[in-house]
């Protein structure tokens, strides 16, 4: 039986380069599957005032949940390897703040 998940479209668009130039533009627009709701969780890191920025605090917790789902997912990929044991302790960790 498949786990039940939040269905997200997510697009990602570049304003400006680090130049100034804003052209060629590019934008990016992908689907993805979570198994939190993650514009609650977005809420949560913000009230939390980890950070000063609340954006900095958006872009942590979007970062956070798109990369967590992916190593969820993928827990035994040999690249996961030393993140498996300290993950859940950052994440623990995180949620007692």
């Amino acid at each position: 039986m498949q786990k039940k998940s939040n269905k997200y479209y997510l697009t990602l668009s570049l304003k400006e380069y680090a130049n100034g130039e804003t052209a060629p533009a590019k934008e990016l627009g992908i689907e993805f599957d979570n198994h939190d709701e993650i514009f609650g969780i977005i809420e949560k890191i913000k009230e939390k005032n980890i950070f000063e920025n609340p954006y900095e605090a958006t872009q942590f917790a979007l970062g956070l949940k798109l990369f967590s789902e992916i190593k969820l997912k993928h827990r035994n990929n040999p690249l996961f390897e030393e993140l498996n044991e300290v993950f859940p302790v950052f994440m623990k960790k995180l949620k007692s703040l």
